[in-house]
């Protein structure tokens, strides 16, 4: 039986992880920046290195193609996405893409040809950190993402996602010429790590996702006014700070009353002119709510924007974007069942999984077959510079898809 190599899957990870702007200090690689591009230069020669015939869309996805004997039907796609977020992991993203190198390695190695094409994927803009909107790149894929949008969206220095995307050749105007017709894909398949500790406590080598939660983000923009901290009275105040504070401390409430594995959670929140002697006129936040239940995610949403126009008073004007909302996710069950007998065949321990994390899979379940297998987290951590899986259980991880990738591309020797 062929099998993933260990040495090879570590050499790709340590490569990517050196592409950061914080050395030393965990990988921050954000979308069309130097790093970023630097990892777009590695995979894409890896991508040629493995056989596949490379090309790059209008918004800078990746895509490495091995065609198969009938380019007429529909390909399996395998991979993930290649941006971090700040001061994050050298796993979460890449994992998914150094899966899909090494299974084209194998094909390529082992001189296999597979009747439905393979495609290796390589994403962009999947955490949101870069223009807070998650799950970008499968969005657009899946035609839910708009050139006006792509200019509306800025990073912090205040630079629109068109206008970083042109800076390093891209496109953002042609963005709709980049929807993958469904009829075109058989599959997706990803490999994530859990971002967890049940693989791990449990002493398991592989999870099988069979749903994914539901998620939505909300970014609120508070409007006060400035004024001297020293000189205007407590009762003429338009303080955005203090009104967000009233809306902060109680949207972790709605989460744990609503239940089914609901979680809210405050993580991005930025205060004007951030003076020590200046009443803060301006204050953004995002929120990130996750439910396995659409009914629970739709209720927590609600009492949270209600709580939000509650507490903007005092002179105090809120406003609020929901740039993502996706329903809790069901996976394809004869994926599920295919990846689960390749565990089994290789004599891996499997476990059925409910995702708590958003991935680019619960996107493109909306236009076709999705399959998503993750692998151990040591300490359940993710995020974080310290985030770390095995370099054996990544390959066990890539193994269970690579015999599910060759079942489904019906893959023949030369």
């Amino acid at each position: 039986m062929i099998h993933a190599k260990t040495d090879r899957i570590q050499r790709h990870i340590e490569a990517l992880a050196a592409f950061t702007a914080t050395p030393g200090a965990g990988t921050t690689r954000m979308s069309y920046s130097p790093q970023g591009q630097q990892a777009r230069a590695y995979i894409k020669q890896q991508m040629q290195e493995a056989g596949l015939t490379v090309r790059e869309d209008a918004i800078g996805n990746i895509f490495g193609r091995l065609s198969g004997n009938d380019d007429a039907l529909p390909a399996v796609m395998i991979g993930s996405h290649f941006d971090s977020v700040p001061h994050g992991g050298a796993f979460d993203g890449p994992a998914g893409v150094v899966m899909g190198l090494e299974i084209a390695s194998l094909f390529h190695e082992n001189r296999l040809t597979p009747r439905y094409p393979l495609d290796v994927v390589a994403l962009v803009e999947e955490e949101g950190a870069s223009f807070g909107r998650g799950l970008m790149a499968s969005s657009a894929l899946a035609g839910k993402v708009s050139a006006e949008e792509l200019h509306r969206l800025c990073d912090a220095e205040g630079v629109s996602a068109a206008d970083r995307m042109a800076e390093v050749g891209f496109n953002a105007d042609s963005v709709a010429s980049i929807v993958i017709p469904p009829a075109t894909l058989k599959a997706f398949i990803e490999l994530h790590i859990e971002q967890g500790p049940v693989l791990e406590q449990t002493a398991t080598d592989v999870g099988l996702v069979d749903v994914i939660v539901g998620i939505t983000q909300l970014n609120v923009v508070l409007t006060g006014k400035a004024g001297h901290a020293g000189t205007t009275p407590m009762d003429r105040r338009q303080d955005a700070l203090v009104a967000a504070s009233q809306m902060v401390s109680r949207i972790g409430d709605f989460a744990r009353q609503a239940g089914e594995a609901t979680v809210a959670t405050v993580g991005k929140l930025q205060v004007y002119p951030n003076g020590a002697n200046v009443i803060p006129h301006r204050v953004s936040f995002t929120v990130d709510i996750r439910s396995k239940s659409e009914e629970k995610l739709r209720q927590t949403i609600e009492q949270i924007q209600n709580c939000i126009q509650t507490f903007a008073c005092d002179g105090v004007k809120a406003e609020i974007e929901q740039p993502l909302y996706v329903s809790p996710t069901p996976l394809n069950t004869s994926i599920l069942a295919s990846l689960k007998n390749s565990a089994d065949k290789l004599g891996l321990s499997s476990r059925t999984m409910v995702s708590g994390a958003g991935h680019d899979a619960m996107i493109f379940a909306g236009i076709t077959d999705v399959g998503l297998v993750f692998v151990p987290s040591r300490d359940g951590l993710s995020h974080h510079p310290d985030e770390w899986t095995d370099y054996e259980q990544l390959q066990k991880g890539v193994d269970v898809i690579f015999q599910t990738v060759l079942e489904m591309t019906e893959a023949t020797h030369e």
